[in-house]
């Protein structure tokens, strides 16, 4: 039967998160101070030990704890889609799959891994956690979660998008957390760039650095990061796991993975164990990292050693990067406005493992407006990237008649950015 949605039981749930370092290492972070390999006990007073472990652990597999299980099953498993209609439209013989992971209650992958990071800094104590958001939906999950474990959260969220996508500020606050915009004036950090730019857009590297400042200044305070370091990515494989398991039900399996990437937890999620096959010689399959023309970080950054951070306070990590004082204009995307990337993913593509594109602003929205009109759903501004991605490849595959199988993560719906909808039918959006 050709399924519209394939669907998993509870009980199909996958038990334990993959590590991709144990198949594929990647550089140690260094302390700035020496250039050495950072000691983890550096890192505990900002970050909770066993999210410390992880993010350097070469096991294989990790055990994901029953009640960090228990809180999934208000989403997961997730459905995967056949988007038949899309096909229809499109007049391809491709068959296009897309992970839905927009079911979640903040609408996003986020939960998958702030669930986890929530959890752990309970189990030892944490009475605060602060972190930045670029367009809110790392901040709502995060907030989302700090509730569920009775821990206060504090997050700095990027200037511009804290005005455009006001209903995801209203979501953080209906979770129980405190948010401002970043760069703010509750920060050293924060007061520095705003005596520097008064009228910044801010960026994520401002906003990291507000909440690293916070959480080094304040002994109950930890810090916790939405994408880019390997216990995000590894948390996020569920997405991946899952879709192997549906994709067991169907006579499928995917030619193409395709994520949007940011820091790269999404695209992380999607495509780590989909790698993990092609690395182990069983499958050969083609991965594509798509980002914003106006933060091309994979397409157009060095893959060096650099700071998280606008401030310096992060371990240096290899991967690409546009440098940490770049600020990217500020375009609706505003969960892809890093300018680094995943050390994992970053790895990925310098080895040739995964490409990667670019894409203006428009022809993204172009791509979701298609998508919405065929699919129902209305997609995050990141999601779109990939949408964008999956249609020239189903396009291609009308023009050869081959008949690949597509398979894109949509990360995220776009309840909370209709004004950038707006924008984008009044011809207010920029190609960037």
């Amino acid at each position: 039967m050709d399924h519209t949605k394939i669907l998993l039981d509870e009980n199909e749930m996958p038990k334990q998160w993959y590590n991709i370092l144990a198949d594929l290492p990647v550089e140690p972070p260094l302390n700035p101070a020496t250039n050495e390999p950072m000691n983890p006990a550096d890192l505990e007073p900002i970050f909770a030990k066993e999210l410390i472990a992880q993010e350097i652990s070469s096991k294989k597999y990790i055990d994901i704890p029953d009640e960090i299980q228990e809180i999934y099953k208000l989403w997961r498993p997730s459905p995967l889609h056949r988007a038949h209609r899309l096909e229809k439209v499109l007049g391809t013989p491709a068959k296009i799959y897309y992970k839905n992971e927009s079911v979640s209650p903040a609408g996003s992958h986020k939960p998958n891994t702030a669930i986890a990071q929530a959890y752990y800094n309970m189990k030892e104590g944490t009475e605060r956690i602060t972190t930045e958001t670029g367009a809110g939906q790392w901040g709502s999950a995060l907030s989302l979660c700090c509730n569920y474990f009775d821990i206060e959260c504090k997050v700095y969220m990027v200037r511009s998008s804290f005005y455009q996508k006001p209903y995801r500020k209203s979501l953080i606050n209906l979770w129980g957390a405190n948010v401002v915009p970043s760069p703010s004036n509750e920060t050293q950090f924060g007061r520095k760039i705003l005596e520097m730019y008064p009228d910044t857009t801010g960026s994520l590297g401002i906003a990291i650095s507000e909440a690293i400042e916070e959480a080094a200044l304040n002994d109950n305070t930890k810090y916790a990061l939405g994408s880019v370091l390997n216990h995000t990515s590894l948390h996020q494989t569920v997405v991946g796991l899952e879709t192997q398991a549906q994709f067991d039900k169907t006579e499928d399996y995917p030619d193409i993975v395709i994520g949007c990437c940011g820091g790269g937890s999404n695209l992380a999620g999607v495509s780590l164990p989909y790698i993990r096959d092609n690395l182990a010689g069983k499958t050969d399959t083609r991965f594509i990292a798509v980002e914003p023309s106006a933060c091309p970080t994979l397409t157009s950054g060095e893959f060096k050693y650099d700071f998280g951070d606008m401030a310096q306070q992060t371990p240096l990590l290899k991967m690409y990067t546009l440098g940490s004082e770049f600020i990217p204009p500020a375009i609706h995307a505003g969960g892809l406005r890093y300018h680094g990337a995943s050390p994992i993913i970053s790895k990925i593509v310098a080895d040739g493992i995964m490409e990667a594109t670019s894409y203006h602003q428009v022809e993204v929205f172009d791509a979701a407006v298609q998508f919405a009109r065929s699919e129902g759903i209305a997609p995050a501004p990141e999601s779109s990237h990939a949408i964008k991605c999956a249609i020239d490849e189903a396009l291609k595959c009308k023009k050869t008649g081959e008949e690949k199988t597509i398979l894109f993560n949509l990360s995220g719906h776009g309840h909370f950015d209709m004004g950038s909808y707006d924008k984008y039918f009044s011809g207010e959006l920029s190609n960037d």
